[in-house]
Formats: structure tokens, C-alpha cells, sequence
């Protein structure tokens, strides 16, 4: 099963497929985590992405998909994958798809998860109050989710045109939404 979450910051991606990684067997493949890892690890393309992230600009696509293609490659991502917070842009949506055509590897569906902004920012409000992560601050996630409706949700209509993009209700209980997506992932296969 290859799976791609997709869905505004703090819409529940990155816990839905925590738990979709142990229902499937399957890596969790995060490239915020990818990044890190290739840093702390201090692979070439880790050496690259330091300098650029110490630079204070951006890491380009090329070096993103550069690590998502070595991840890939591993043995545990032979059976499937779920790829959390990528793409988040057009260019990296095509980018996957040729990555993807060419280990033979098609996606079987993007998982959308939809959550209103304000019980976002309700969540993201408690996760701060409660953790201090900053990128939960509100002002913060009310910018972050600026940037995803100018640059990420249009990728939404991307993989609606390819027959791959399921609609989930993200809001609820953690087991109904639960509930709700292993049902679409289920009806995609």
C-alpha cells in the first residue's frame, strides 16, 4: 500500500500515520524527518541541506526528492509507504510522479484530511499550551496555514484529476477518524 496523507498543518497527518504504519506494516516517511536524518547522519546530501538550512533559505526540491528516492530504495518501503507533508506543492507532486513511474512504485491514494482552520488552531492552541512547540503558537499556524492554501491545496485538485484523492472527515474522536480513513484506504485498494 502506498499512501500519501495530505491535509492543512495540524489537521491529525502525522498521528493517523503513526498508526497506519503498524495497521499496514509499512515506514511512516516523513521529509521533515528525512531532512533531519541526512543531516544528523551527515550524508552528502545532508552536507548540502545543512548549508542551505544555515544560509537561512529553503531546501530545493532536487534535494528533498534526492532523499525521499534513497528512503525508497530501503527495503522496508518495497511492500508500501505513507508519506506524510510531501508534496506540498505542484512541482513536487510531479516530481513524485516521476520519481514513483520510475521505481514502479504508483501511489494507490492521497488521503485527504478535512478539518476546519478554527478546530486547527484550537488544536494547535493546546498543543502549545501544553508542549511550548513553537510552531504551534497561533499566529504561527494562522501563517502556516496561509501557505498551505496558496501553495499545498492545489495539489488537493491534482490528484482529485488523477482518480486518487479520498476526502476524510478529520474531525472526531482519534478512532473514528481512524475508523473513517483505514475504510478509504480499504475501498482505494
Amino acid at each position: 500500500m502506498r499512501i500519501v496523507f495530505f491535509g492543512a498543518p495540524g489537521s491529525g497527518k502525522g498521528t493517523q500515520a503513526a498508526i497506519l504504519k503498524d495497521t499496514f506494516g509499512i515506514p511512516h516517511i516523513s521529509t521533515g524527518d528525512l531532512l533531519r536524518g541526512h543531516v544528523a547522519r551527515g550524508t552528502e546530501l545532508g552536507q548540502k541541506a545543512k548549508a542551505v538550512m544555515e544560509a537561512g533559505q529553503l531546501v530545493s526540491d532536487d534535494l528533498v526528492l534526492g532523499m525521499l528516492e534513497d528512503r525508497l530504495a530501503e527495503e522496508d518501503a518495497k511492500p508500501g509507504f505513507i508519506l506524510d507533508g510531501y508534496p506540498r506543492n505542484l512541482a513536487q507532486a510531479d516530481a513524485l510522479g516521476a520519481l514513483l513511474a520510475r521505481i514502479e512504485q504508483p501511489l494507490d491514494v492521497v488521503i485527504k484530511l478535512n478539518v476546519p482552520n478554527e478546530a486547527i488552531l484550537e488544536r494547535c492552541a493546546k498543543r502549545f499550551a501544553e508542549q511550548g512547540r513553537k510552531d504551534d503558537d497561533p499566529e504561527v499556524v494562522r501563517g502556516r496555514l496561509a501557505v498551505y492554501a496558496e501553495q499545498t491545496a492545489p495539489v488537493a485538485e491534482f490528484y482529485a484529476r488523477a482518480g486518487k484523492l479520498v476526502d476524510v472527515d478529520g474531525v472526531g474522536a482519534l478512532a473514528d477518524v481512524t475508523a473513517r480513513i483505514l475504510a478509504a484506504v480499504r475501498s482505494a485498494a
